[in-house]
């Protein structure tokens, strides 16, 4: 396993691209994405648990009903979400790209990102399919990743490259994801290619697995947003013994999904509206793994800690009353923290209360951009990661006038 360049067009077949068309004022902005296969991929996904879904999520949960799907149409700096015609901008938007394609309208992935409640004008987006498709590229996986960013200040990609059964195979991956982030059953929005040969209810199976330790994982600001949606599409054109049961290959496809999906989890918490620093909390010693979670989840949300950590307080304390109120069964008396970044790790925590620690050292190692809170519950064997990052100033700047 290892990572390589490429995104979402790293897989063998797959091609990409990303134009302004016209969504969003400013023309700097690419604001239309698209990813192609050459041939029918299996395609799976999940969907946000919100009650308030996005018009998309609904044709595209239609169209991959026979878990097949050829490309990916995504626009950003527009929801189409609580619209009177969203679902028929949706469908808009698959058939027009369809036509430009010459594929079927029911293997094409529909998404859409921005704000909540405005109309969505099909015009500029049917204006600019064609040029979007005509740009379509091996290199195009970055204009992609772009297209598809909101308040998002770098683009989000990873690759990798694995073997099966002696054959090489490859699988990317492009994410948008910076506020309203606290998903409840992915992140905002995660495309992820692959030419892996695998039938379509494994790879539901893999991804509805995988996402249960990684995207639900991840909380930038306590808000699940309403056009959550992870996709993967497994085109088979690496030529592999075709996965259709678990066992080694399955298992091998499982981490190889696993090593994108944490990279993306990783660059999305980091990323987060404002953030200056990623924070991944580590739970170990919990009795099982739902507990596990459950503290990880609660440390990483808590609105206090995430402030301590902005400014630099070793504010152990909030990491205890986080556990505290999580409803996780834990022995309080027995919980350990300590803070470790590239300066160091220290010891703030021991069997449920204050230790000795230099706070300069202490200062010195929560300056850095990437900080790890590692919390011991006891001594018992499973463990979990969440990943989020400081609440600052700007989170509420950037939210305070989002819309306008």
């Amino acid at each position: 396993m290892k990572l390589i360049s490429g995104g979402v067009c790293a897989a063998t077949g797959f091609t990409a691209n990303g134009i302004h068309c016209g969504i969003r004022k400013n023309r700097t902005k690419r604001d239309l994405s698209l990813i192609y296969s050459e041939v029918p991929a299996s395609a799976a996904a999940v969907y946000t648990t919100n009650l308030v879904k996005g018009a998309p999520l609904t044709v595209t949960k239609q169209h991959l009903a026979d878990g097949k799907a050829q490309a990916v149409i995504c626009n950003s700096g527009n929801a189409n979400t609580c619209n009177a015609n969203g679902l028929e901008i949706a469908q808009q938007m698959s058939d027009l790209l369809a036509q430009q394609l010459g594929i079927s309208g029911d293997d094409v992935v529909v998404a859409s990102t921005g704000v909540i409640g405005q109309p969505l004008d099909i015009a500029p987006i049917a204006a600019g399919i064609p040029a979007l498709a005509a740009g379509l590229s091996r290199d195009g996986g970055e204009f992609a990743a772009e297209g598809i960013m909101t308040t998002d200040t770098v683009k989000k990609e990873v690759a990798v490259e694995f073997e099966l059964g002696g054959v090489t195979c490859r699988m990317g991956g492009i994410a948008k994801g910076s506020g309203m982030i606290h998903p409840n059953m992915a992140t905002m929005l995660v495309f992820i290619t692959t030419d892996v040969c695998i039938a379509p209810a494994l790879l539901q199976q893999a991804l509805s697995t995988d996402i249960a330790s990684t995207f639900n994982m991840v909380s930038v600001d306590g808000d699940t947003s309403t056009n959550d949606m992870v996709t993967v599409l497994a085109n088979g054109m690496a030529g592999n013994t075709p996965i259709t049961e678990a066992g080694e290959d399955f298992a091998q496809f499982m981490q190889a999904l696993n090593t994108v999906t944490v990279q993306l989890c990783r660059m999305i918490a980091g990323d987060g509206e404002g953030a200056t620093k990623l924070l991944e909390c580590h739970v170990t010693g919990a009795a099982d793994e739902a507990t596990a979670k459950t503290v990880a989840k609660s440390v990483i949300c808590s609105s206090l800690l995430k402030a301590a950590m902005f400014g630099a307080d070793a504010n152990w304390g909030r990491v205890l009353c986080a556990i505290g109120y999580s409803g996780a069964a834990v022995d309080v008396s027995r919980v350990d923290v300590s803070f470790r970044s590239a300066k160091g790790t220290i010891a703030v925590c021991r069997d449920g209360a204050g230790v000795d620690f230099s706070e300069e050292l202490a200062k010195e190692i929560l300056l850095e951009k990437e900080i790890e809170i590692l919390v011991s519950v006891g001594d018992g064997e499973a463990c979990a990661t969440a990943w989020g990052c400081d609440l600052t100033y700007d989170y509420v700047k950037i939210n305070g006038d989002y819309r306008t």
